[in-house]
């Protein structure tokens, strides 16, 4: 299976779970909405997150994503390439975060100027996470 053969799941649910490594080896689970954006598995997290600490560290993750009724689901494992506010100029990253808001819940958001000041003030950073491993039962 291919990341192609997921995405439109991943376009359409956008309900997930993020899996990553804590330095002991322990799994650390997360809660986040996810989508498909530039060929990989999206989300955004803070930059003080225990799962952006984990993927600084140990960048290798996995994203299910589910339907709401739990009937079908999407997984993505590979490698995590996180762009924030240190990795990215600040106009690269203001636009960037716009398109994985869009891409995780298929809106616009009503106050873009609102959001990016809040994305600024919560240092927000956007982790692509590059299919190495996709399965799911996409229903």
């Amino acid at each position: 299976m291919t990341f192609e053969d997921a995405r439109p799941f991943l376009e359409q649910n956008h309900r997930s779970v993020v899996t990553t490594h804590r330095r002991n080896g322990a799994t650390q689970i997360s809660i986040v909405s996810s989508g498909a954006m530039n060929g990989a598995a999206v989300f955004v997290s803070r930059s003080d997150s225990a799962k952006l600490t984990n993927l600084r560290r140990t960048p290798r993750c996995t994203v299910m994503a589910t339907k709401a009724d739990w009937s079908g689901y999407a997984v993505v494992e590979g490698k995590a390439e996180i762009q924030d506010w240190d990795s990215v100029n600040a106009k690269d990253l203001r636009l960037l975060l716009r398109d994985a808001y869009k891409a995780c819940g298929d809106t616009e958001h009503p106050n873009w100027q609102e959001f990016d000041k809040v994305m600024m003030e919560e240092r927000r950073a956007v982790v692509l996470v590059h299919p190495e491993h996709v399965y799911g039962l996409f229903r």
